[in-house]
């Protein structure tokens, strides 16, 4: 323990703990996944919190060996045990980009928080020392960098096979590997009416097949391939889009079919679907007909949507009438 003190004091970082832990310590091998609460705080008189991961719904995760941003951390914790709590000074050195980290983070969490994406903020270093983190706490860092303490606790360790990996710490073949078992998870979930999450399946699997795709050369076999393979998941989370009433969605992922598949009877269909639920009545037509244009098996279904659809149109035209009635009486 000796060596490790002096190590890290060597390289600017001093160590003091809080709470000893439980058990060895950990050999802790590339792909070992971390889960730690932290607490940065400033070192002037005030000892004045930045940022404190308790505030936040879930612990901060931490792979080893995958080069996250703050270095700093992943040595720190390297030297921890489970369930250890400790201090570690850190030299301005270290710390200098953490300014850029905790935006990050902060964006996350606020991202979580309200279920939708925050605001779009600069995270380039050089446009971030010009217009600003969007946290002046941290652009103060950022014009002043300086030593930070930080107090990690650790509370959890996966090792490398004990936990489902992400698809950004998954290899090419294990991805390739993960897109079937994705679907059929999809499918399960699906067939037992669990719209939103079937949909999270289909969506996964797609990030997974975008990620492989930016590898290929536009219009190479491969590329064509990974691109039809997209279709069926594109599809799938469309359908469960309009289950679920989320319109807009489905009109954009049937179009990604339909741009390569003008003819995708399926895409067509629930795209038209979707224009009736986002009151687009002219486009719903247009696809409606062309559906029954390219399967006359459809020809009933179809006409039925078409009535439905005037039906729709008749009773908006009758409320539109009765509002004007009543501006002018």
């Amino acid at each position: 323990m000796a060596d490790i003190f002096a190590s890290l004091q060597k390289d600017g970082i001093h160590k003091k703990i809080l709470y000893p832990g439980v058990g060895e310590l950990e050999n802790f091998d590339d792909g070992t996944k971390i889960y730690f609460h932290y607490k940065t705080t400033k070192c002037d008189e005030d000892k004045t919190l930045v940022d404190d991961s308790r505030k936040h719904e879930k612990p901060m995760e931490l792979i080893i060996g995958k080069k996250f941003k703050l270095e700093v951390w992943e040595t720190c914790l390297k030297t921890m045990k489970l369930k250890e709590v400790s201090d570690f000074l850190v030299d301005r050195k270290h710390a200098a980009v953490y300014p850029l980290v905790s935006k990050s983070l902060r964006d996350i969490f606020l991202k979580h928080k309200h279920n939708h994406a925050p605001e779009e903020r600069s995270s380039c270093c050089g446009m971030m020392s010009q217009q600003g983190t969007g946290y002046p706490d941290l652009d103060e860092l950022v014009k002043d960098p300086q030593s930070l303490l930080f107090t990690l606790e650790i509370l959890k360790i996966e090792r490398p096979g004990e936990y489902e990996k992400e698809s950004w710490v998954m290899n090419e073949d294990e991805k390739m590997n993960a897109i079937p078992k994705l679907r059929e998870d999809g499918n399960m979930l699906y067939k037992a009416k669990q719209y939103a999450e079937a949909s999270v399946k289909y969506a996964e699997a797609l990030g997974i097949l975008e990620q492989l795709v930016l590898r290929e050369k536009p219009g190479d076999d491969d590329w064509v391939k990974l691109e039809e393979r997209k279709v069926p998941f594109l599809l799938n989370f469309s359908q469960c889009k309009l289950l679920l009433g989320d319109y807009y969605p489905v009109i954009e992922h049937t179009t990604s079919v339909l741009n390569t598949d003008p003819d995708n009877v399926k895409a067509l269909y629930r795209r038209a679907k979707a224009h009736v639920g986002a009151w687009d009545p002219e486009e719903a037509r247009v696809d409606f007909l062309r559906v029954m244009e390219l399967d006359p098996t459809l020809e009933m279904a179809v006409k039925k949507e078409l009535k439905s659809l005037d039906e729709k149109i008749k009773e908006k035209n009758s409320n539109d009438k009765q509002k004007l009635k009543g501006m002018f009486s």
